[in-house]
């Protein structure tokens, strides 16, 4: 009984992380889209997205399933937050798809002609989602601790892009239709960043059994 759990725990781990790959995947082909002005890709992404909600209903049954048997409290923690992290990969593939949608609209629009940081700010985000997904795979408490801040960088980063758009559309308000579309997919690589931090606390939780979310916003009275 304990083994055929143990195989349940083994192909739900594989799953999850066939959902991350995916998850990438997305980004990736949604930030080549943005770049390249590259409508039939930014179109591809939405299949991507459909794909990707199915692999969270299917970890979900999975998980459900497993539950019903989880003899350790270890292992209900393990299902539990592999179900939480599939639900961030979910979201990390929607804001792939709101990208995409920007992509495709600006495509059909003349380029802005600004030096953008947004490849830099996707490969942050992306190496935060793969470092996070690698911490739950070797159960690595101390590797998920360090990805944390990271997501700080990615917030600057943000900032400086939102920033940068802000005075360009000052001074070319012609441009400023075309800017709030850039702006929008930045913001959804500071998400993306979220999402992975997210990812990084719930491999805390497993490994220590210490809740860490919002533990930077508490103040001392």
């Amino acid at each position: 009984m304990e083994n055929h759990f143990e195989m349940g725990i083994d192909a739900l781990r594989q799953r999850l992380l066939l959902m991350g790959s995916h998850a990438e995947m997305s980004v990736n082909r949604a930030i080549q889209a943005l770049m390249d002005r590259n409508y039939d890709l930014a179109l591809q992404v939405r299949s991507d997205d459909n794909a990707i909600d199915q692999f969270e209903i299917e970890i979900d049954e999975m998980a459900i399933n497993l539950l019903t048997r989880a003899p350790l409290a270890s292992n209900l923690r393990l299902v539990t937050v592999a179900m939480k992290i599939s639900q961030n990969l979910e979201r990390i593939g929607d804001e792939a798809t709101k990208i995409a949608k920007r992509a495709r609209d600006l495509s059909q629009e003349p380029p802005v002609k600004i030096n953008l940081e947004l490849p830099r700010m996707a490969g942050m985000a992306l190496s935060m989602v793969k470092d996070s997904l690698d911490s739950f795979v070797q159960r690595d408490s101390a590797a998920a601790r360090a990805i944390i801040p990271r997501d700080r960088e990615v917030d600057a980063l943000n900032k400086q892009i939102h920033q940068q758009f802000a005075q360009h559309m000052m001074q070319q308000p012609d441009t400023i239709a075309r800017c709030l579309h850039w702006i929008v997919a930045s913001k959804s690589l500071e998400r993306i960043a979220d999402h992975a931090k997210n990812i990084a606390e719930e491999v805390v939780y497993l490994c220590e059994a210490q809740d860490i979310r919002h533990q930077a916003q508490i103040r001392p009275v």
